[in-house]
């Protein structure tokens, strides 16, 4: 497979994704990591490079990371290799219920190639992370960054949010590949 500038560019900085570049780029836009100390639940964190990142962007900040998937540890990062449907029983985390400055989410399923079938997924997954963060982030202050896909959920998907944060903006960072159907929604002050 031939790899793009923007995961050469990983390599060479010694990140475990390109997707590193993307959330730098919606993060440089909204502001949505504040200076200072801030909490913030990654969901769907391996490889790890987004929790990476916070803490690069802001030392002080607690990150907590959950995925199915096994991630190799970073210093200052809580991990849990847990699915986001048990999330409520990992106490360290479901203790700060409504206390996370930032939720970000890279989470995506394995794609059969039926479309309707991945698009299905795509959307009950998309709403589970919503929840998710809607139960975890600071009412009227918190942040949400979630990763979906361009397809005929979106429109309700994108609804969905607007219901329930007072700003909503899309987003398809440089990083990108140009012929993705990935796209980005940022939520700002949750209702």
């Amino acid at each position: 497979m031939h790899a793009d500038s923007w995961a050469i560019k990983a390599k060479q900085l010694g990140l475990r994704s390109r997707a590193v570049f993307k959330l730098e780029e919606i993060l440089s836009k909204t502001k949505a990591l504040k200076k200072g100390a801030n909490i913030v639940l990654d969901i769907g964190s391996a490889p790890g490079g987004w929790s990476e990142l916070i803490k690069s962007l802001s030392p002080p900040s607690q990150v907590f990371a959950i995925d199915l998937l096994e991630m190799d540890s970073i210093e200052g990062v809580s991990f849990f290799q847990e699915d986001i449907a048990n999330i409520n029983l990992i106490e360290e985390i479901h203790s700060l219920k409504y206390n996370f400055d930032l939720v970000i989410s890279d989470l995506a399923p394995n794609l059969s190639g039926i479309r309707t079938v991945d698009e299905e997924n795509i959307f009950e997954l998309n709403i589970l992370t919503l929840e998710t963060a809607l139960s975890y982030l600071k009412k009227d202050t918190g942040y949400f960054v979630m990763k979906t896909f361009q397809n005929s959920s979106l429109k309700k998907l994108r609804s969905k949010m607007e219901k329930s944060f007072q700003l909503v903006q899309t987003y398809k960072p440089a990083a990108s590949k140009s012929k993705s159907g990935e796209i980005y929604l940022y939520g700002a002050n949750p209702l």
